[in-house]
Formats: C-alpha cells, sequence, structure tokens
C-alpha cells in the first residue's frame, strides 16, 4: 500500500475531531472517524502542472466517497475516476446531478453515483454531505431540469463541520446558505481571482483572496485554508497575500494556513 495512503487509514481521529489533507489546487482529504472522503482530486499528471499528484491515482484506495464539485479537469478528473471506479468499487461518487451522464460513462455503476443538488444533501458512513450552489463564474443553473453544474459541499461528522467551496465567487444568498448548515470549523476557498486576461482565454474565475477572506470572516469560520493557487501558472495567486489580509483586518479573530501538500492538519469542531 502507499505510504502517505496508510498513514491516512492508520490516522485516528477522536470525537470532535476531523483530519484534512490538501493535496494541492482544491483537492482535499476529509476523515472524519472511519469514513474517508477525498474531494476535487486531480489525480492525472499533465505537463501543463507546476505540481505532481502527492498520490498515483492507482494508489488512492481505502477511501470511502470520491466528491467532485464541478466537470472540470482538476475537479472531476474522469481519468482517474475510471480508475477509482475499479480500484474502490464500494466507494460513493458524489457530484452535480447534471454531470450523470459523463459520470455514468466513467463506469462507476449508478447504484454508487450519487447525484445532488443545491439544498440536496446525502449520507456516507456517518459523515453527512450537503450541496450548495456554486457561481462558477455565473450562477447558472439549466432552466428545464433546474440543475446547477457548479456545487460546494459542507462535509459534516465526527462533531465537525467542513465547507469545500469548489469554484465559486462571492453571489447573493450564499453566505445564508452556508451558515444554515450551522458553525463552519474549516473552509477551504479558491483565491485565484478573475481577470480580462484569464477572461481572453476563456478562462473564468473565482473569488480573489481579499473576497475569500471577507467570506470566511463573515462565516466566522474557525480556520480557513487557501485553495487554487498552486497548480498553474497562468491561473495562481499568492496565499501569503491571502493569509496577510486576515491577520491584518481580522487579528485573531480568524486563524488561517498556508497549506503544504499532505501536510496532516487537524480540526476541531
Amino acid at each position: 500500500m502507499n505510504e502517505l495512503v496508510k498513514r491516512i487509514l492508520d490516522t485516528n481521529t477522536p470525537k470532535g475531531t476531523a483530519s484534512l489533507w490538501w493535496l494541492g489546487q482544491m483537492g482535499l482529504i476529509v476523515k472524519m472517524g472511519d469514513t474517508v472522503l477525498s474531494v476535487d482530486y486531480y489525480a492525472t499528471p499533465d505537463p501543463s502542472r507546476q505540481t505532481e499528484p502527492p498520490v498515483p491515482a492507482g494508489e488512492l484506495e481505502g477511501i470511502s466517497a470520491f466528491l467532485g464539485t464541478h466537470d472540470h479537469l482538476d475537479h472531476i478528473d474522469h481519468e482517474a475516476w475510471r480508475i477509482w471506479a475499479k480500484t474502490n468499487p464500494m466507494a460513493k461518487f458524489v457530484f452535480p446531478r447534471k454531470h450523470m451522464e459523463s459520470v455514468l460513462a466513467d463506469g462507476i455503476s449508478a447504484v454508487n453515483a450519487l447525484g445532488l443538488n443545491d439544498g440536496e444533501k446525502i449520507k456516507v458512513g456517518d459523515v453527512t454531505i450537503t450541496a450548495v450552489a456554486a457561481a462558477h463564474e455565473f450562477l447558472e443553473q439549466d432552466p428545464e431540469s433546474l440543475l446547477y453544474p457548479h456545487l460546494q459541499y459542507i462535509i459534516e461528522g465526527n462533531g465537525v463541520r467542513i465547507h469545500h467551496a469548489g469554484d465559486t465567487i462571492r453571489y447573493e444568498g450564499m453566505l445564508g446558505k452556508v451558515k444554515a448548515c450551522g458553525k463552519i470549523d474549516a473552509q477551504l476557498l479558491p483565491i485565484n481571482g478573475r481577470d480580462s486576461v484569464r477572461y481572453r482565454r476563456n478562462c473564468i474565475g473565482n473569488m480573489t483572496y481579499q473576497e475569500a477572506a471577507d467570506f470566511a470572516g463573515d462565516c466566522k469560520t474557525g480556520l480557513v485554508i487557501p485553495g487554487h493557487w498552486d497548480m498553474f501558472a497562468d491561473n495562481s495567486a499568492d496565499p501569503k497575500e491571502f493569509c496577510d489580509y486576515i491577520e491584518i483586518k481580522y487579528g485573531d479573530k480568524l486563524k488561517s494556513i498556508i497549506p503544504k501538500v499532505m501536510e496532516h492538519i487537524v480540526v476541531k469542531g
């Protein structure tokens, strides 16, 4: 077994705690009790990447559920999902229901393909996953099916609540939806922003580092982690600016850290 994976599976998470491991970009492993979730893991090597996948797709095992926030390669990695459908046959796959057809085409069984829409929730093991619509960069909704193609997830279990924002900007009503789920103990928020240079090459954006920091401040979250800043040179941001902004504006009212890939982060509820 891969040594990093073994370390995750062997990690004890007492009641009232969760363990997190950042995988780069918006990738995150969450362990709550005996339930292990992999969220937005881009596991396929590519020459355009600045960072390599910390765990080869074929070596990631023992996962309870694989979550994808939207159907972009660095969030739902179809090549990796096809591998995980075989190597983790009992695992659930959680994603926006709008993408059901493409997920089933990866060889994932219908019983394991759990499509969600805004406001819906499911349970995996002892963990509850609630979907919140995301605006990447627009709050899109199919007018016929009323399905949203981009989601965020509130992950709750073991006495801890984690908010994984996927790719989104802040939109009217988003704060209320997140706060309605209860106190957020930790958040992973994108900070890479958006600008005309990226628009010209059809690269849609996310919250700026200031917007992400202020969203966390308004949520009164326990710990905020910046994401979506490391993997691609032409779509990045400086996480130190994010943490400096928080330190200066919020002081000890808001805690932030710059994550290191596969560093063990313990969150308390």
